[in-house]
Parts: structure tokens; C-alpha cells; sequence
């Protein structure tokens, strides 16, 4: 397997260039500053200390930037991923010790990194577009208001018990008059000097500088003297290495599961959105591996669960990396945070996190993306609000399930009823296309049907495709079928079988059957089976233009072309 023989130096080293410097070092110091403030945020959402998402933006980030394919991707945690971690370890942890919490957290990532190195082998790297974009959509969404709903008693300076979403936001709501009016005031000042730096200067680390001014405002006024919750003493230094403890393997891989296809995915689509026209595309199987690696190298760190970010990648990119150069400036930015700057951070609020959280956890929910679904398919609108209810109603975990299963019925759906419809001429042209009532002037032929099916013919939609031929033959009372199977990619053994047994009895009615603009591989498969003896070249016809020529040479002169 090629893509395990990793290369003494990573490809992207031996073509560097000396001009691709500067745009580098500056961009993974740009990057730094958002992503560094997230991902202490985002070790929030799961319930861990913010050391640990320094750790996440430090070794994994590192790992990848050796070992992946995608120059821009910025490896850490997401808000995605830490939901997904937070949810899990409320599960099986819930009233631990944080010592626990931290080694169960180490373990998820571990086999998160085991279940992609896994699929690397595997040669998985297809995977990476196996949930429908409507399906993720309703997914993010769910994930999105889940996480507010979460973040709230932050904000608000209060704790509740968590018991479900709809409980939660119950709970909320009953804890309002005890509100801290101090941590309240902080949310809303820090809501709107976020929201207003992102509007007004975009191109300003927005995160860092919300967070470094609440560390000001929190250090100069003393806000935890009167009732602002603050992070506390972080622990200078570097992470040290442990491999986790592995006696609730059996409880996690479950969840582990879940989380590698989110991370792989999340991943996959960001790396293919920012890479530029000059650049090779991303290796998935490779990616798989680089990914595994980053998240089994990062838990004997301490690291919690890790991938590809939308949000930092585009930062990232827009920056002006160039190469995994820019990556290994921002891990390195990490690694002197948590050095020299770990002292400062004891007296950041808990409710700036929660607020950099929140502004970036609200795009998730997009209603104009469902709108839009909606307009185009409305089945695919139904299967992103499943998604989102899945994800609300059953939780995040589950949700993945319900996403994960909607796009296997959405495939299956798809694969059973390929499109069947009956064909006519547009006048004066050689173009066949599906009779329509707007199109009322295309030409048709007494005596003849034409059907067009589409997509691969297979032991799962056999009948079903013989079914509405069948309706399309009772409905016109052909003399000759003529099926075009000029979009037909594939017609297994069972659906070549129904069709020989449906000529058979076709022909019995007095019905002729015609195959016409076969694709060489079918035309090969038909010409070994027994239905090919049967047809001879006579009734297997190069193009549907050539069949109706036929047709019309060897009827009656009352059988000359009339419109239908």
C-alpha cells in the first residue's frame, strides 16, 4: 500500500520555496490568533480543561502538517468534534474525577485514531462524500442549536444538571432570576465587541482580541470577587506522554466511530474547498492516515479528539499559506502559550469562551440552506430536518447515526427507482426526449414505445423498473418496445434474467422487444446471455434514431409518422 510508505521528508519540504516564507510564517501566526482562543473554548463544550485544547492546536496540528496532503487544512478540534467528545463523556463519565474525565477523553481520541488509521488501510478515502449535503446540513444545524442551548448557563453566570436538550432549555429558563447581572453584562459586551470587530475589521483576530480583553477586564476589576466564574490556574508547560488507559475501550468505539467519520469528513470538505488550482488535490486515503496519526499521536499527549476546521482553514488560506509550513507556525504559537502565557490565562471568564462559542456556533444553523433544499428537492428537505431532529430530539451521537442511515436510504432510494418514462422526438431534430405535456408537438409512432431507463439495472430494482414498463406498455399498446439503454451504466445477472423472461412474455402478447444505444460492456453482457441469442443484431440497434428508422422501414405505409 503506497500510501503507507511514508517519505522521509514530507513532499510539500522537498519542493519548498524560499518566496513561500514569509506568506507562511505570517499566516500561521494569523491563524494562531483565531484558532488558539477556540480551541480553549472548545475544550469547554466538552467539559475539559483549556489546557487540553492548546494541546489539540499543538500535537495534532504538528502530526498533520508532517504527514498530510492538504496544504492549507489547519488541524485542531471543532465545534463539531467537541460536542460530539462533550456528549460522549457526560455519558460515561458523568460525576468522575477530572483526572478520569481527561484519561477517558485521551482514550476516545486514541480510537478515533485507530478507527482512521483503520480505514486507511482499508482504503476508505470514498467515504469522505458519503453523507449528503442535505443530510449534513440538518446534521450542523441540530449540532449548532445544541451547542448555544449548551453555552447558555455560561453566559448567565448559572449551573444546571444536563438531562436532554429540551430539559436543558427548561432549566435555563427557570434559572434566569439567578442570573449573575456581572457575567450577563460581560456576555453582552463581549457578544457585540466580537460581532462588531468580525463586521468592521474582518481581517483582525477577532477571538484574541475578545479574550485578551476580557482577561484585562477581568484581572483589573477583579470580576471573580463579584460572582464571575474564571478558568482558573492552568498549568505551565509542556504535555507529558501516557498512552491512555484502555479498559473502556469496549464502552467508547462506538462513539469513536461516529466522531472519525465527522472528523474525516469535516476534514475532507474543508481540504477540497480551500486548495488552490496549483496545488495536487488531497489524497483521501492518505488523508485518513495523516488524521489517524494526528489524533492516536495527540491522546498520548492528552489531546482530545481532532480534524480539519472550516472556519481556520479558510483563515488560513486567506492569510497566505503556502505550504503545512503555516501549520507548524501556528502549533508552534501553541506550544509558547503554553510555556509562557499559561500564568495570564487563570483569570479569563468562563463566559468569553462561551461567548466566542456561541458567534461561531450560530452560522451552523442555516434555515436559508433548508429553504433552499426545499426549493429544489422536497425529499431531500425532509431528510435534513430528520437530521436536525435527530440530532436535537436524540442527541449529538445519535444524530450521527440518523445522518449516517438517511444517506444510506438516500442512496438506496436513489439506486432502487432509477428513472423510467417513455421518449418521443423533438421535431425536426435527432434529440429523444421524455413526453411531456409541454411538449405536445414530439414526435411518436403507432405501434411503437420507446422507454428510457437510467442508472444500473440490479437485483434491487429489477421488478420495480419492470413494473413501470409494464404500466408504460398497458398505457400505449405498443406493437415494438424499443428500451434505450443509452443511460443504462450497468444490468446485473438478475435484471438481465427479468428482462429475458419479460421478452418472453412480450412476446406471447404479440410484443416485439428492442434494445437500442447499449455501452459496450452491456452490449457485451446481453451478447453472452440468452436474451442476446434471442434479440440477433436485428433487434439490438446502435441508437434510438436508428431503431425508429428500422421501425419505420418495416411498417405499413398507415404506420407513417403522425403526432401523438
Amino acid at each position: 500500500m503506497s500510501f503507507l510508505r511514508l517519505p522521509r521528508l514530507p513532499a510539500w519540504v522537498c519542493a519548498y520555496r524560499s518566496d513561500w516564507l514569509q506568506p507562511d510564517v505570517l499566516a500561521g501566526l494569523t491563524t494562531a490568533a483565531v484558532v488558539l482562543p477556540k480551541a480553549m473554548a472548545f475544550a469547554t463544550i466538552a467539559g475539559l480543561p483549556v489546557q487540553v485544547g492548546l494541546t489539540t492546536a499543538l500535537v495534532p496540528m504538528l502530526v498533520y502538517a508532517l504527514l498530510g496532503t492538504s496544504r492549507p487544512l489547519s488541524v485542531s478540534s471543532t465545534t463539531t468534534l467537541a460536542i460530539l467528545v462533550g456528549s460522549e463523556l457526560d455519558r460515561v463519565s458523568s460525576g468522575a474525577a477530572p483526572g478520569q474525565v481527561l484519561a477517558t477523553s485521551a482514550l476516545l481520541s486514541l480510537l478515533v485514531g485507530a478507527m482512521l488509521i483503520g480505514a486507511a488501510v482499508l482504503r476508505l478515502g470514498f467515504l469522505a462524500s458519503f453523507i449528503s449535503e442535505s443530510v449534513l446540513v440538518g446534521f450542523k444545524s441540530g449540532i449548532g442549536l445544541v451547542i448555544v442551548v449548551d453555552q447558555l448557563p455560561k453566559l448567565l453566570g448559572v449551573s444546571i444538571e444536563k438531562a436532554g436538550f429540551f430539559r436543558d432549555l427548561a432549566a435555563v429558563a427557570a434559572r434566569i432570576p439567578a442570573a449573575s447581572l456581572a457575567t450577563v453584562a460581560l456576555s453582552a459586551l463581549l457578544v457585540a465587541l466580537l460581532i462588531g470587530l468580525q463586521r468592521r475589521w474582518p481581517q483582525l483576530p477577532a477571538p484574541l482580541l475578545v479574550v485578551a480583553a476580557a482577561v484585562v477586564v477581568s484581572a483589573g476589576l477583579g470580576l471573580a470577587q463579584h460572582g464571575v466564574a474564571v478558568i482558573g490556574a492552568v498549568p505551565a508547560g509542556l504535555p507529558s506522554f501516557a498512552l491512555p488507559p484502555l479498559a473502556r475501550t469496549a464502552q467508547l468505539w462506538p462513539a469513536a466511530v461516529g466522531i472519525a467519520v465527522m472528523s474525516f469528513t469535516e476534514s475532507a470538505a474543508a481540504a477540497r474547498a480551500f486548495r488552490a488550482p496549483q496545488e495536487p488535490p488531497p489524497d483521501a486515503n492518505r488523508e485518513l492516515l495523516a488524521l489517524g496519526a494526528a489524533n492516536a499521536v495527540g491522546a498520548c499527549f492528552g489531546a482530545m479528539a481532532a480534524g480539519g476546521g472550516t472556519s481556520q482553514t479558510a483563515v488560513n488560506r486567506q492569510a497566505g499559506a503556502r505550504t503545512q509550513l503555516a501549520a507548524l507556525v501556528t502549533a508552534a504559537t501553541a506550544l509558547a502559550t503554553l510555556l509562557v502565557l499559561a500564568p495570564l490565562i487563570a483569570a479569563l471568564p468562563q463566559a468569553a469562551l462561551a461567548v466566542v462559542v456561541v458567534v461561531y456556533a450560530v452560522p451552523m444553523i442555516t434555515p436559508a440552506e433548508f429553504l433552499a433544499i426545499r426549493r429544489v428537492r422536497h425529499v431531500e428537505f425532509r431528510w435534513a430536518l430528520v437530521a436536525f431532529l435527530g440530532v436535537v430530539l436524540l442527541g449529538t451521537l445519535k444524530g450521527i447515526l440518523v445522518a449516517v442511515i438517511l444517506s444510506l436510504v438516500a442512496l438506496v432510494q436513489q439506486e432502487i427507482h432509477p428513472p423510467v418514462y417513455a421518449i418521443g422526438r423533438k421535431p425536426g431534430t435527432s434529440v429523444f426526449r421524455p413526453l411531456s405535456p409541454r411538449h405536445p408537438d414530439d414526435e411518436t409512432w403507432p405501434g411503437l414505445l420507446l422507454v428510457r431507463a437510467e442508472g444500473r439495472l440490479f437485483f434491487a430494482n429489477a421488478e420495480g423498473v419492470a413494473a413501470r414498463i409494464r404500466a408504460l406498455i398497458e398505457q400505449h399498446r405498443p406493437r415494438v418496445l424499443v428500451l434505450d439503454a443509452s443511460a443504462l451504466i450497468d444490468l446485473e445477472y438478475t435484471a438481465l434474467k427479468a428482462l429475458t423472461q419479460a421478452e418472453d412474455q412480450l412476446r406471447q402478447q404479440g410484443i416485439e422487444l428492442w434494445l437500442a444505444g447499449l455501452n459496450p460492456a452491456v452490449l457485451a453482457v446481453v451478447r453472452r446471455s440468452e436474451l442476446g441469442q434471442r434479440l440477433g443484431r436485428a433487434r439490438m440497434r446502435r441508437n434510438v434514431e436508428r431503431a425508429v428508422r428500422r421501425y419505420l422501414e418495416d411498417a405499413s405505409p398507415s404506420s407513417d409518422p403522425s403526432h401523438a
